[in-house]
């Protein structure tokens, strides 16, 4: 099992508790072709990843959600890690209940949509009575522009509280999936990243097809960060060579080990913590041999001192 040389444990700052059913992210019925085409592609990736039968059925009552819950509980000691983050559930108030079943193994994300008049107040909510951890936007599902001033309530709430936020931009989905949105590059944030330098802005993926973009806007300002989750197929679609050690390299030499921080994407069962992804990422950073100490800020530190995390 990996260990961090210091004894500090993993924390997987991205994982989804994924129990009961929501309503699709798609915004129109797939056509059969897309359908189809998207089995094919989730196949060939099954077959690539040795990733084990399909997902199993999302539980729909409380009962199977506690078992769900302790399932969780026992991957985390499974593979000896300190926590996850969940950054999305069928609910706030479901995740509050699933972090205060096992507290300490287990944080917690907002996600709603920001366009609700109320945004601010259920956010505050999540925070305040839930004892939710930040907030997770897919950026190609979010209509609202990030400058409107309806969402500056929003960002000064999370500025005054340096709460963080982990927004996915890129593609959503696979074969079919989402690829043309206002909000499908990074750099769309920008302006109120520059505005509110208190929040801390997660991009996951690796920037997920707009790697360059990311790494401008990590240049730009100290408070982006970029976490390393997922399986990264969208390496395969780069015009140029791009591989897991490469994006290490590129950010490590850029960014700098402090703004980069580990997660896999877990999600399904009987898939469950996806120690793959861990294995290949501990792989990679030790290849390019780096420092025991920055090894520990991307795999610990950096989600700890997000998450407020005393040690």
């Amino acid at each position: 099992m990996i260990r961090l040389k210091s004894g500090k444990k993993v924390i997987d700052f991205h994982t989804h508790f994924w129990a009961t059913r929501r309503s699709g992210p798609a915004n129109h019925a797939p056509h059969p072709v897309h359908l189809e085409y998207n089995r094919e592609r989730t196949q060939r990736m099954a077959d690539e990843w040795d990733f084990p039968g399909p997902a199993e059925p999302m539980v729909d009552t409380p009962e199977g959600e506690d078992l769900l819950i302790d399932r969780w509980a026992a991957e985390v000691e499974k593979y000896n890690l300190d926590s996850v983050v969940f950054l999305t559930g069928s609910s706030n108030e479901e995740l509050a209940r699933v972090i205060k079943k096992y507290p300490g193994k287990f944080h917690g994300f907002a996600h709603h949509k920001p366009e609700l008049p109320d945004v601010v107040e259920k956010f505050k909510y999540a925070i305040e009575e839930l004892g939710l951890s930040g907030y997770k936007f897919l950026g190609p599902r979010v209509e609202i522009d990030w400058t409107d001033p309806k969402l500056k309530p929003l960002w000064t709430y999370m500025a005054d509280r340096k709460l963080p936020v982990l927004i996915h931009f890129g593609p959503l989905g696979r074969a079919g999936g989402v690829i043309y949105h206002k909000h499908m590059n990074p750099l769309t944030i920008t302006p109120i990243a520059m505005e509110y330098p208190d929040i801390p802005f997660v991009i996951p993926h690796f920037g997920c097809g707009y790697m360059r973009e990311l790494l401008q806007l990590c240049w730009s300002c100290p408070n982006i960060y970029v976490d390393t989750s997922g399986s990264n197929q969208w390496m395969r679609w780069e015009p140029y060579p791009m591989d897991l050690d490469t994006a290490f390299r590129k950010f490590y030499e850029t960014v700098g080990p402090k703004r980069i921080i580990f997660g896999t994407d877990s999600m399904w069962f009987p898939r469950g913590f996806v120690y793959r992804y861990l294995q290949d990422q501990v792989r990679s950073v030790r290849y390019l041999n780096l420092h025991e100490e920055d090894i520990e800020d991307i795999f610990h530190n950096n989600a700890a001192r997000l998450l407020k995390i005393k040690e």
